[in-house]
């Protein structure tokens, strides 16, 4: 994100935020995520691919809508102007290939119209058949397993590098040359969530009210939550956006001071960070025990900032509009164990592992017929949700290791809870003592999150292990 895009993002959000007509508010806030859903979209080695793949995701999410209607109501006269907006908007953003002057939004020219009017006919066939299928459990099966066979392929480098190789022999490149980095679907991690999220509270009849088509493409592609989240939900984000308020000064106010504090945190913590953070290639430059731990507390503290950063711009951006996101992070850093860490790192997307994996998988393991006793399933829970978490960012063995070294300390943490608090009674002690082992609990949860930082920065565990000898001493 550059500085005249935020600049761009923010006076977007004005406007809609300055408007008390919610049809027109929606209207400008959907135009706006679906011109920028292309302008943020990385530059890819393979031809066309930064404009299919915007377009695959307005195809996505116009699929799941339709599949997750009411069956009497397929398709209304209301939806029509926002369908329209779609096409118009993407058949503009394509046809900017044959204004040199000013082409193009994308970072590489868009195909020709020919291949954009043969994709969107094929779009608008699978968009039919999702209305169509409306109702069917089958229906929205398979788009979960779609969405979910997507994110394999992008996070993993083996399918990643085929799906390339594919793609190149479809636009007659050299597919010896294909890498998984060729599939750069900018957001694609955060629609997802969104996606599956409606899918899977449709399948549970906890969906709820109905929403209008340029609602729902608005929730789903909301631009300043579009690349870093937070994920929301779609029942919580429509009533923001039925909420016909004026911008006034004090979420003027709010909003940019959130937006600012986001900036620096990015651009001036973050990136300064950066430069001394661990990364793959200072740590096997490191000699000593003092500079690691320099680097690796550098580490820790650049991700917080990037990612705290960008979800302040994003909030900021929201409140501007009228739209208020959830909170992402809540201090995780002073927190005195790794439970509340965790209740304050990335809270919406824990909520979401909470709510449509942890609980369903505590809840099936409890009414199991094969009695389980609870340490087992504590265990078991906690090790597949954090491996599930790690696995998101990306399928390899470091994220893994990753999520399992944050499921064995919650683990542990829980275990340790149940054993000392009837035993030794902190709430019962002096002050001093209580603060004492508060201080303690921070530190060690800091420091186990800090050196837990050197599976996730590093993609090769060997050389997490080296960092952690020299760490200590070895």
């Amino acid at each position: 994100m550059t500085f005249i895009q935020l600049a761009i993002f923010t006076a977007a959000n004005l406007i809609a935020g300055m408007l008390t007509r919610t049809r027109l508010r929606v209207w400008i806030l959907m135009t706006a995520s679906l011109v920028l859903i292309y302008w943020l979209q990385p530059a890819s080695p393979v031809r066309h691919l930064d404009f299919w793949l915007p377009t695959a995701t307005l195809g996505l999410v116009l699929v799941v809508y339709g599949i997750t209607r009411p069956v009497p109501r397929r398709f209304e006269r209301s939806d029509l102007p926002a369908a329209l907006t779609v096409a118009i908007t993407v058949s503009l953003i394509a046809g900017m290939r044959y204004l040199s002057p000013i082409c193009c939004l994308t970072p590489t020219p868009p195909p020709v119209f020919v291949q954009v009017l043969v994709g969107l006919l094929i779009w608008a066939a699978l968009v039919a058949l999702a209305y169509f299928t409306a109702g069917r459990k089958a229906a929205s099966a398979a788009a979960a397993v779609l969405i979910v066979l997507a994110f394999l392929f992008l996070k993993n480098e083996t399918l990643g590098a085929w799906a390339s190789a594919v793609l190149r022999s479809f636009t007659g490149q050299n597919t010896a040359l294909a890498k998984p980095g060729d599939l750069a679907w900018l957001g694609y991690s955060y629609v997802a969530f969104r996606l599956l999220h409606v899918i899977l509270d449709y399948r549970a009849g906890r969906l709820g009210q109905e929403f209008a088509l340029d609602e729902f493409i608005t929730y789903a592609i909301f631009f300043p939550a579009y690349a870093a989240g937070p994920i929301d939900r779609v029942q919580r984000f429509s009533a923001d956006l039925r909420r016909a308020e004026r911008l006034d000064p004090p979420r003027f106010t709010d909003g940019m001071t959130r937006l600012l504090v986001g900036v620096f945190k990015k651009f001036a913590l973050a990136d300064t960070l950066a430069l001394m953070a661990l990364s793959p290639l200072n740590a096997g430059q490191l000699q000593s025990s003092g500079w690691a731990w320099v680097v690796v507390y550098a580490y820790a503290l650049r991700i917080y900032f990037d990612f705290a950063g960008y979800t302040d711009i994003a909030i900021g951006l929201g409140l501007l509009a009228g739209v208020r996101l959830p909170e992402n992070f809540n201090r995780p850093y002073r927190q005195p164990n790794l439970t509340v860490f965790w209740n304050n790192w990335h809270i919406t997307l824990t909520q979401w592992f909470r709510g449509y994996f942890f609980n369903p998988l505590t809840r099936s393991l409890r009414s199991s017929k094969r009695k389980v006793s609870v340490p087992v399933i504590i265990f078991v829970t906690q090790l597949a949700t954090m491996g599930l978490i790690g696995l998101w960012h990306g399928i390899s063995w470091n994220f893994l290791a990753w999520g399992l070294w944050h499921g064995l300390g919650l683990f542990v943490h829980n275990r340790w809870r149940e054993w000392a608090g009837p035993r030794l009674a902190l709430e019962t002690r002096p002050a001093a003592v209580q603060k004492a082992l508060t201080f303690f609990g921070w530190a060690l949860t800091f420091n186990f999150v800090a050196l837990g930082w050197l599976w996730f920065a590093l993609p090769a565990p060997e050389q997490s292990v080296s960092v952690f000898k020299l760490l200590f001493g070895f």
